[in-house]
């Protein structure tokens, strides 16, 4: 269920677009005060924020600047009465991700929301994470920290599958047949190769590649132990 920070003055629009967003099964926390949903934006994860640009102590524009200063990478969408095209292209410099112009319709707005929501899905999905270690498939990048990996296409690859495959062992041969494929003419010490480079780039990391003795390989997160 997606979360959604509502932020409006007006209560009765406050209220109508809330009874719809609830009615979608969102998770909504709702607000009328620019400080405070700052403050709430700060101290919790939210999906979307549907912010009025006009607002009591801080604007809703301000409050955008301020989110995406602080690297918060939520779905903004921003209500207004200004429909002017300085305006609007203020808004989108700013960091909204779109805006509506008052009046509107709620059940816009609703189809709004879900169409980001989709489309962050799908983003969402073409990346894997476990412990440190963030996988970008489109980009077919890996990042270890925040710190770009350098990987071989066969290290690439074989990182994936392991991610793909976590806590489960996987055979040498079932490695060999998936990542080199079926017409490969050597042998598994290929594999044990590869997963000695793999090993040395994931040093110091919360994930590691354990050997399951006279079976395969298999990747887990490591967790501290208090």
């Amino acid at each position: 269920m997606a979360k959604i920070l509502l932020v409006e003055d007006e209560d009765n629009i406050r209220k109508i677009i809330g009874y719809d967003l609830r009615k979608a099964n969102y998770d909504i926390v709702e607000c009328a005060d620019g400080k405070q949903a700052l403050d709430l934006a700060l101290h919790n994860m939210f999906d979307v924020l549907i912010i009025d640009w006009m607002l009591p102590n801080i604007s809703g524009i301000d409050i955008v600047k301020q989110l995406r200063a602080q690297g918060v990478d939520s779905i903004f969408i921003m209500l207004t009465a200004r429909d002017d095209e300085t305006d609007i292209l203020y808004a989108f410099e700013s960091g909204v991700d779109d805006y509506m112009s008052k009046p509107f319709s709620p059940r816009e707005l609703l189809a709004r929301v879900n169409a980001h929501l989709k489309r962050q899905k799908k983003k969402d999905e073409q990346k894997l994470n476990v412990g440190d270690l963030i996988i970008d498939l489109k980009r077919r990048e890996a990042k270890l920290k925040d710190e770009l990996m350098i990987l071989t296409k066969k290290e690439f690859d074989l990182l994936e599958y392991f991610v793909q495959n976590k806590d489960i062992v996987l055979s040498r041969d079932n490695i060999l047949n998936d990542i080199w494929g079926f017409d490969y003419d050597g042998d598994t010490r290929i594999v044990d190769v590869h997963v000695f480079k793999l090993r040395s780039k994931l040093q110091g990391a919360n994930i590691r590649i354990r050997s399951s003795r006279g079976v395969g390989y298999l990747l887990e997160e490591q967790h501290e132990i208090a």
